[in-house]
């Protein structure tokens, strides 16, 4: 069976392909270079010095190598024991500096790549975090974890690695070949005769190799991203006893990795046994060549063991430029799917003239003839909707699952613009104000609250970037949950837990309140702040969400009587309408 036929063999879609990742399209290599080397460019003195110790080094081991030549020649054959004791002072000359040049490259090679490391990954997190929740909703979460983390590592091997390697490869060459001319140009014609081969036998693998990279990295992204999901719904998982599922789930996208890691080991064992192939065709030509050259005098007997070590040395970087080919296009491979991300042009953006919202803001939040469709949805989720919150006003939102209610609040804070109409804030189309202005002034409190893994008064603070303890602490009493983290072992300080997993429902709900309180926007936006809930955690939860609302603009969505009750109007949406329009201005 050919190498692509085994390719073939090893990557044809199975039943589970359908939740792989997409594929990342090809980028040609000159691009990957392009889109990259600004991140390294900072560093260039860096690199070339880093470049220099690198071909220095290689020049070292050549004299190295000669210098065996001369205790052969010198001092074994004539039986000169004197004439070691400089021969010997010389190796460990060379020895030393050689020690270091070589901890000068690593450690510059170390540092640069580290740094270009973190340039490029800080960007591409920059990045994704502008991108639209939407757009972040189509993605897996554990595929992007996968590009922030492996394959920005695949860009570094791509650039600098790749390129280091190639140098120190193309410097061992340059350098081995000239002590061969030097020794015997007769010889070291015969030697190269079979460099051709190599090339030959590399251009032959090299499509397969790319494509099996190609492969392997899309795969680990999807292995990620059923490892992430599953691991964030443990709970769910037990209770259901869907364990055994979940395993087997994980052990299919693993075999998906092994599949296609399998594919590329039988290309590399079929290229790896070509090459030593030739490499011995190579050696035994010189051996005999070599072999009458000592006999003919052309050659000492030191010369002819030194050629031979030198054509060794030869060979190693030949044979690593044609394997250097697996792991560049793996690295290629992860720099398509990293560069596929950043091309992803954010969907909500700051228009060019937008400005800041001056203060005081007001509060009149408007809906003017919104319609707006989700991505890939056949139908609207919006249509037509008008609505009018003046300053201070509560308004609550009620209606069926899927009638547009969250949808409604996500434009309001511009996680999506609407296809028709406008959402307009003091009068002002949103699209018109900054992102950062826009949020700074209107709040948002979800029915599934985010807390990171911080302290409880680090993720109060979050509210508002500089609130003091004072504040903090007044935000956590008017949300009623002081008594809760001062009676914690650390008080404040304790850490609450990823997604605040030390806490109970309502007291994760009550701290996100006092994050809203920190924030102190005069708008707000309320998601079923009192759903999911047991009846003493949302009883506990009713004062401090009132106080909350007092005296801002607020739109609510709910169904639980008592918010209801404190509206000044309910409105009903249904099937993406509003039931009663009028009531809406």
């Amino acid at each position: 069976m050919s190498p692509r036929e085994h390719l073939r063999r090893f990557l044809r879609p199975k039943a589970h392909d359908s939740r792989l990742v997409e594929q990342a399209p090809a980028v040609a290599a000159l691009e990957i270079v392009r889109r990259f080397w600004p991140f390294a460019r900072p560093y260039k003195k860096w690199i070339f010095l880093g470049l220099a110790l690198l071909i220095a080094v290689p020049a070292i081991d050549a004299l190295e190598i000669y210098l065996f030549k001369l205790v052969v020649d010198d001092v074994l054959v004539p039986r000169e024991v004197a004439a070691l004791v400089p021969i010997a002072l010389a190796y460990l000359g060379l020895a030393l500096l050689g020690a270091v040049l070589s901890f000068g490259d690593d450690y510059v090679a170390t540092w640069v790549g580290e740094r270009f490391l973190l340039d490029v990954r800080a960007h591409l997190y920059a990045h994704v975090q502008r991108l639209s929740a939407d757009q972040l909703d189509r993605r897996r979460v554990g595929d992007l974890l996968a590009r922030l983390t492996g394959d920005v590592s695949a860009i570094e091997r791509f650039l600098l690695s790749a390129l280091a390697e190639g140098v120190s490869a193309i410097a061992k060459i340059v350098f081995f070949a000239a002590a061969l001319f030097i020794l015997s140009w007769k010889l070291a014609l015969a030697a190269l005769v079979v460099a051709p081969a190599f090339y030959l036998v590399s251009r032959r693998f090299i499509g397969l190799v790319k494509h099996a990279a190609r492969e392997k990295r899309r795969r680990s992204g999807s292995l990620t991203a059923v490892a992430e999901e599953s691991l964030n719904a443990a709970q769910l998982t037990q209770t259901l006893n869907r364990q055994g599922a979940e395993v087997q789930r994980f052990r299919t996208e693993n075999a998906a990795i092994m599949d296609a890691e399998m594919a590329s080991t039988r290309i590399s064992g079929l290229f790896g046994p070509l090459v030593g192939f030739i490499e011995l065709l190579g050696g035994l030509l010189v051996l005999a060549l070599g072999v009458w050259a000592l006999s003919s005098g052309d050659l000492t007997l030191g010369g002819l063991l030194v050629f031979i070590t030198y054509l060794a040395q030869l060979y190693s970087p030949i044979r690593s430029l044609g394997q250097m080919g697996n792991d560049v296009f793996a690295a290629a491979a992860g720099a398509e799917r990293v560069l596929e991300l950043l091309d992803e042009h954010p969907a909500v953006v700051d228009r060019p003239h937008a400005r800041p919202l001056s203060r005081p803001v007001a509060g009149l939040v408007e809906l003017r003839g919104v319609t707006y469709t989700h991505p890939g949805a056949a139908v609207p989720a919006l249509r037509d909707v008008s609505l009018c919150v003046r300053p201070g006003e509560l308004v609550a939102l009620t209606g069926p699952s899927g009638a547009g209610k969250s949808t409604l609040s996500r434009l309001l804070v511009r996680f999506g613009d609407p296809q028709a109409g406008a959402v307009a804030l003091d009068g002002h189309d949103v699209r018109d104000i900054t992102l950062a202005s826009l949020r700074e002034n209107v709040g948002l409190l979800l029915q599934d609250t985010y807390l990171p893994d911080l302290s409880a008064r680090e993720a109060i603070a979050q509210g508002r970037e500089g609130a003091t303890d004072a504040e903090v602490e007044q935000a956590a009493r008017a949300a009623g949950v002081h008594d809760v983290l001062a009676a914690l072992p650390e008080g404040y300080d304790a850490p609450i837990g990823p997604g605040g997993r030390r806490l109970s429902g309502g007291q994760r709900r009550r701290l996100a309140i006092a994050r809203a309180f920190v924030r102190d926007t005069p708008v707000l936006v309320l998601d079923e702040p009192t759903t999911g809930l047991d009846e003493g955690a949302r009883d506990r939860l009713l004062e401090p969400l009132r106080a909350l609302m007092a005296g801002r603009t607020t739109v609510v969505i709910t169904h639980d009587p008592a918010v209801i009750a404190w509206a000044d109007r309910v409105l009903e949406l249904r099937d993406g309408a509003l039931i009663d329009p009028a009531r809406a201005l």
